[in-house]
């Protein structure tokens, strides 16, 4: 059986989706992107900047779920510029024990939604 999880401390789906899907133990997050929850408006100072949104964003999903970053075993990041994966990486990186963190693929689209540069996505597991 699935559970919808929803949070007002992430942004809102701009779609027919939900933030999550949790079936079982298992947590399914849709991509989060760099919108404020508070305003729904975009962060885009810089790559840094723009990805700790997205970090904060996942963060307040999994909370949601009642789990943390220890709890995500796959993610998925989308970037549109791979000259700016050192930057999200290390900002990535730095919600993450590097010994426990999860699997992981990096993909260069050639585009996103609303026009941002990052967009994460992840599975976790209680």
């Amino acid at each position: 059986m699935k559970k919808i999880i929803i949070t007002d401390k992430a942004p809102a789906p701009i779609g027919p989706y939900n933030q999550a899907v949790l079936v079982g133990n298992t947590l399914y997050t849709s991509g989060q992107i760099a919108l404020n929850p508070a305003t729904m408006e975009l962060v885009l100072d810089d790559i840094e900047a723009e990805t700790k949104q997205v970090m904060e964003n996942m963060k307040a999903v999994l909370e949601a779920a009642e789990m943390t970053f220890e709890n995500v075993v796959k993610t998925t990041i989308f970037i549109m510029d791979m000259n700016d994966f050192a930057k999200i990486n290390s900002v990535y990186g730095s919600y993450f024990d590097e010994k426990t963190a999860p699997a992981r693929e990096t993909v260069q689209v050639a585009g996103l939604p609303k026009g941002v540069n990052v967009e994460i996505s992840m599975i976790a597991v209680k």
